[in-house]
């Protein structure tokens, strides 16, 4: 995501010939007006202006001319040894000068935020890697808004990659905390899941490791220093089969999925629910999944609690299983959509904090033999989208 700066916009550039103007009228209104009345101060209005329209070299430039011009009103006014006119010569040197500064001082915050989002956006590209769109039967789509927009990345996480056998794996979780300082605790447990998708057989197995590698080191990555409270992260995951319609889910305190089907919303609280990751309580042996039908046409929608608690301007959280029931979505891109408008609209900005959207669809049968991938999951797709031409 690109910064927008104004001082690069050709539009600011040809404003520049608004300050140019005010210098030509302020002069020749000055001349011609009588010695007793001085405009000759107004002339700061030019290098102010363009300060908020381009860069220093060019607010420079019309500081110059404007001193330039305030020169030539004091010759012709009584000439530049009076008190006055010496006076309101320096007021405008001086003030130019320190609107050239304030405007280099700006220029340089510009580039470094460029500078942190561009790392940031990197971060979040080796951090998160986005899922593919079509993963074994699956469609995917996802969107990630983080509460601080200078960054661009904050503390939600998910990920979406084939397991050993013949299904897909997915997380989708939250650190407690959001920003920069919480990216360390997502590392641990993106790092974990990916290892143990294809290493463990089960679902209760997978979420133990997990939980066993976030106890073990979450408290080296944690910033302690600054957020001595608890670390933990919920999180949500999933074993869905490339056969059959049961999928596996167990939940570490992260808020439940929503089923779509048939235009009908159902939420899938956990029957077992376990504690959020890093909470070092329970032993691996007591993680249970939870079952649930998840059939050809369906649409799963995973989500973090920035989305549902997400207020409108009088104080409404966003009800996201009501609003999502009133949307009719032919793909999870459209469907995805159609939520982030509703969304910005609820609340009349974005998020005031992290939020995340997984939209996961099961397609049809024959586009599960068109769109299937080796297990180790590097079959490259078209950048649409689109499953690959069958074979001849």
């Amino acid at each position: 995501m690109s910064v927008d700066r104004l001082v690069q916009q050709p539009s600011g550039r040809g404003l520049v010939a608004i300050p140019l103007a005010l210098i030509v009228v302020i002069t020749v209104v000055d001349i011609r007006s009588p010695t007793d009345v001085h405009l000759g101060p107004l002339l700061v209005i030019a290098p102010t202006l363009t300060a908020s329209l381009a860069g220093p070299a060019l607010t420079a430039l019309v500081g110059v001319l404007a001193v330039a011009a305030q020169v030539v009103i004091a010759l012709l006014h009584g000439g530049l040894d009076t008190t006055n006119h010496m006076a309101q010569l320096v007021a405008l040197v001086v003030l130019s000068a320190l609107v050239v500064f304030v405007c280099h001082v700006r220029e340089r915050r510009a580039r470094e935020l460029m500078r942190a989002r561009s790392i940031a956006e990197t971060a979040q590209r080796v951090l998160l890697r986005p899922p593919p769109r079509r993963i074994g039967p699956l469609r995917v789509a996802w969107l990630y808004l983080a509460a601080e927009d200078d960054t661009q990345i904050g503390g939600d996480l998910f990920a979406v990659t084939r397991a050993a056998g013949a299904s897909t794996r997915v997380i989708i979780g939250d650190v407690r905390g959001k920003g920069i300082a919480a990216i360390g605790e997502a590392s641990v447990v993106l790092g974990a899941f990916r290892e143990g998708a294809h290493r463990y057989a089960t679902l209760p197995e997978l979420t133990a490791a997990l939980e066993v590698s976030v106890c073990r080191d979450l408290d080296e990555v944690a910033d302690t220093e600054h957020d001595p409270g608890e670390h933990f992260v919920t999180a949500l995951v999933l074993d869905i089969p490339d056969d059959g319609a049961q999928v596996e889910m167990i939940n570490c305190g992260h808020p439940p999925p929503l089923l779509l089907r048939d235009h009908q919303v159902s939420v899938l609280h956990a029957r077992h629910p376990v504690p959020p990751l890093g909470m070092c309580e329970q032993p691996a042996t007591s993680h249970h999944s939870d079952p649930f039908a998840f059939e050809a046409g369906d649409f799963l929608l995973l989500y973090t609690d920035g989305v549902i608690e997400a207020r409108s301007p009088d104080g409404a959280f966003y009800p996201l299983a009501e609003r999502v029931a009133t949307l009719a979505a032919s793909t999870p891109d459209v469907l995805l959509r159609q939520i982030h408008d509703d969304l910005v609209r609820h609340i009349g900005d974005q998020p005031g904090d992290d939020a995340a959207f997984l939209v996961i669809e099961r397609t049809p049968a024959h586009h599960l033999r068109l769109s299937h991938r080796p297990p180790d999951g590097h079959h490259r797709l078209p950048p649409d989208g689109s499953p690959p031409p069958a074979p001849r």
